[in-house]
């Protein structure tokens, strides 16, 4: 395979997981570099079709950004030039623009960009689609960037169903061969997050319910792992890598998490998911992908679409209003579910 494809997607790892679709489409015909930030890296490489991998801190794109240097961005030009690609394809959402990635894309000598933008792109995109116009905004993330991808000419291959999809997990041992359930409590935006006391009542009502209970979270947790595992759960928060949280989600019945990273996880190995999803971007656009799942939060609350970080509502009322018995029957849903589909030889 000669042509060389980049396919950037610079935000979270939850978003590089929704980007798998689009990047499989491209590696179809090209040999694809993912150029992505820090935080998507671990989730870049778990993605079919990604032979390299290219990670920068983008500035206009980090949640804490890195202060603007010259020299840093003559670096990063330089090493995108001597790769020489054939294309670009960038991935944003509705909120983000391609032009400035594609202005350093120009200046790498990229002879063809593709991109999303409601701005005039000048000289910078040879392919644009123009969000609300060309392109359709209120569908989810997966099938907007497959848009863009095949805006650019590239579809999915014949049997590739355009769904989530990461590497094979690696083995898991350690957690036994009976059922289990994943509660993962955290979220990089406050915002996403469930309150830690309803968590752990949540764990507690499980665990009475007869539910085996795993909690997971990343290393900057791990307080917060223990407070809801308490003496009901396996707590292995900072215990994983993404690619062993991928095994651990696999192995799973169920995932209870908020929308983040773990929510797509999970529904890239085709766990279900109790989704306790804050309004504070569209639940259309980025709840667990075509895996069963039960959303649970206040949709219409005043923060919605809101895409702050912080709740600005005093209380947190999305989500603090989901009581902990309202998980316990939404795993029973669907636990229910995934145990009909099997008996009736259908995949969970």
């Amino acid at each position: 395979m000669s042509r060389r494809a980049l396919v950037a997607r610079l935000d979270s790892a939850g978003d590089v997981l929704l980007a798998g679709p689009a990047v499989r489409a491209v590696a179809a015909r090209n040999r694809v570099t993912m150029l992505c930030g820090p935080c998507g890296a671990p989730a870049a490489r778990l993605l079919p079709g990604v032979a390299d991998l290219v990670v920068w801190d983008c500035p206009w794109v980090s949640p804490e950004p890195p202060p603007v240097r010259a020299g840093e961005l003559e670096g990063l030009v330089a090493d995108l030039a001597a790769r020489r690609f054939d294309e670009a394809v960038v991935l944003t959402s509705f909120h983000q623009s391609p032009l400035p990635l594609a202005l350093l894309l120009r200046a790498a000598g990229v002879p063809r960009i593709a991109g999303a933008s409601v701005d005039h792109a000048g000289a910078l995109l040879d392919v644009r689609l123009v969000p609300g116009e060309t392109l359709e905004e209120d569908q989810p993330e997966p099938e907007r960037m497959l848009a863009i991808a095949a805006a650019a000419g590239h579809g999915l291959p014949p049997g590739d169903d355009g769904g989530l999809a990461v590497l094979d997990p690696p083995r898991l041992t350690g957690l036994g061969d009976e059922p289990y359930l994943v509660v993962h409590p955290g979220a990089a935006a406050p915002a996403r997050c469930w309150p830690a006391g309803h968590a752990a009542r949540a764990v507690e009502l499980l665990h009475d319910g007869g539910h085996r209970v795993v909690v997971t979270g990343g290393p900057d947790e791990t307080e917060l792992t223990a407070a809801v595992a308490g003496r009901h759960a396996r707590d292995l928060g900072g215990r994983t890598d993404l690619a062993e949280l991928s095994a651990v989600l696999a192995g799973a019945t169920v995932v209870v998490a908020g929308n983040t990273s773990a929510a797509h996880l999970a529904a890239a190995v085709g766990t279900p998911v109790v989704s306790l999803f804050a309004p504070v971007v569209p639940a259309v656009r980025w709840r667990p992908y075509r895996v069963p799942h039960v959303l649970l939060g206040h949709q219409d609350a005043a923060c919605r679409d809101s895409r702050a970080r912080v709740c600005p509502i005093p209380g947190h009322p999305c989500l603090t209003s989901v009581e902990p018995a309202a998980v316990l029957a939404a795993v029973g849903r669907l636990t229910g579910a995934t145990a009909h589909r099997a008996a009736r030889g259908r995949p969970a």
